[in-house]
């Protein structure tokens, strides 16, 4: 149950490494308990378990790990070099809380999506959770309206302003902001 709590949680790829090597000692302990009791079904089930365990292991504290350290230290180098532009890693804006000028969290970024053409960022999809976290509205942020900074996103919309924005249909998000649409008519197609 606690290595499950950790993958599910995806706080990062260290949390998540860490829930493959308690998934990863369960299936050896299970592999040991059929080795003994001689369940060659449960031996299988488990020695296949193991070795899909080890991939999580591998994978997550090791090759993403090492892709958010990446990241990690080329944040840390933009902010000490005076003429690079200041990065913030885009892994790292999703699931970023999303906070007003006083403070008060709006949400949560749930996506960024990108233009392809214009090689810029389109808009940010925030995600609004009502109380208990059930229910969740979607809205869809200009990105000159946030700005991200040590580990969030920092909002210059009061919550009034951000509870204005039209939501989006879960399945259905626009293919640019409405504000986009009236500047160039060709950009919903």
């Amino acid at each position: 149950m606690i290595a499950a709590m950790m993958t599910a949680a995806n706080a990062g790829a260290r949390v998540t490494g860490w829930g493959f090597v308690v998934f990863a000692i369960g299936s050896v302990a299970w592999s040991l308990t059929a080795t003994y009791t001689h369940q060659s079904n449960l031996l299988l089930t488990n020695l296949f378990l193991t070795a899909i365990n080890l991939i999580g292991v591998w994978r997550w504290l090791g090759r993403q790990a090492r892709h958010e350290d990446g990241s990690i230290k080329a944040v840390r180098k933009s902010s000490q070099a005076g003429n690079a532009p200041t990065l913030f890693s885009a892994s790292a804006a999703v699931g970023a809380n999303v906070i007003d000028a006083s403070s008060e969290k709006l949400g949560v970024v749930i996506d960024l999506m990108l233009k392809r053409d214009h090689r810029g960022l389109a808009y940010v999809v925030i995600a609004q959770y009502g109380l208990g976290d059930v229910g969740e509205t979607l809205r869809a942020v200009d990105p000159a309206n946030i700005e991200f900074t040590g580990g969030f996103a920092h909002s210059k919309m009061s919550g009034k302003e951000f509870d204005a924005l039209p939501a989006l249909q879960a399945d259905d998000w626009p293919s640019a902001l409405p504000s986009e649409v009236r500047q160039d008519p060709g950009a919903l197609d």
